[in-house]
């Protein structure tokens, strides 16, 4: 299963999306999934540069967070932007990433994501709270390299 293709079923992605769109009712926060097949770079530093790259930096509260697997290399990464990682606790994305690994290892790639996703959902509204006027800046589409 080293092919992105392979890594999430359809019904999986719209699942997955599905949980971006729940997430972010609630927030102004912004939720990305990136799936690619391999990095020669580190995951959180090719995280970093996909964050930039999807323009997650150009938020206006600066509370994008990116979701980054590498299929083949089997490695993940979790990048929120200076806004989130100010007020989270600086074990949150940790104890997330550590969580989804729970079910990454028994192959529930799927849920590991929704779970994620959500936990990233439910911080980013207590300190992102929707207001009127909000706008979903970015797709919640799943991108992939």
């Amino acid at each position: 299963m080293s092919k992105v293709e392979d890594f999430l079923t359809k019904d999986e992605e719209l699942i997955i999306v599905e949980a971006i769109r729940v997430a972010e009712k609630n927030t102004s926060g912004e939720i990305r999934v990136h799936i690619e097949k391999t990095s020669s770079k580190a995951p959180f530093e090719r995280a970093l540069e996909l964050f930039h790259e999807l323009k997650m930096d150009e938020t206006q509260l600066q509370n994008g967070v990116l979701f980054y697997f590498a299929v083949e290399d089997k490695t993940f990464a979790i990048c929120g932007d200076k806004g989130i990682n100010d007020v989270v606790a600086t074990d949150f994305w940790d104890c997330t990433k550590d969580a989804m690994a729970e079910q990454f290892k028994s192959g529930n790639f799927k849920q590991g994501i929704v779970d994620g996703i959500l936990n990233a959902g439910e911080q980013l509204k207590k300190y992102f709270p929707w207001s009127d006027g909000d706008t979903n800046e970015l797709s919640n589409e799943i991108s992939k390299g």
